[in-house]
């Protein structure tokens, strides 16, 4: 894999630093894999997207206090940061 591969822009304004105080206010991004189309929502409107039958899968991740930062010979850096299951 080229690292390159997963550099993107990504700016601060849209990193959430804290959970919302209404969690089912936090945005939704939805991908529409006919139309191969991205649409943006809220998490209340997540149920008006759901069929008989689909899966829903969760993830619990959590982002940890740790990060390692990699300069490479050229001067590029990486920052990694590591997650960590919480819970059961």
């Amino acid at each position: 894999m080229n690292v390159k591969e997963l550099d993107y822009d990504l700016p601060d304004r849209l990193v959430a630093q804290f959970p919302l105080p209404g969690r089912d206010e936090s945005r939704l991004m939805l991908y529409d894999r006919g139309a191969k189309r991205i649409q943006h929502t809220y998490f209340t409107m997540l149920p008006e997207y759901l069929n008989s039958g689909d899966l829903l899968v969760f993830n619990e991740s959590r982002v940890v206090k740790a990060r390692v930062i990699f300069e490479g010979k050229g001067g590029g850096k990486m920052e990694i940061f590591f997650l960590s299951h919480i819970g059961g």
